[in-house]
């Protein structure tokens, strides 16, 4: 199955409280930080909601 790896390319800070509970659960901690995930629709979800603070690249 693909997975993502996801990068928080931007800080949180001035943000709506639903984007950083999104980074939050994604488990990003701050700037640069990764995290692979699987590649299923909850995650692309949450992806789309802070699309602006992360960047997403599928790896296998």
């Amino acid at each position: 199955m693909a997975q993502l790896k996801i990068t928080q390319t931007k800080s949180y800070i001035g943000s709506k409280q639903n984007h950083r509970d999104t980074l939050r659960s994604l488990g990003l901690k701050g700037i640069n930080t990764q995290v692979v995930k699987e590649d299923r629709p909850e995650f692309r979800g949450m992806v789309q909601t802070v699309r602006h603070l992360v960047t997403v690249e599928e790896v296998d």
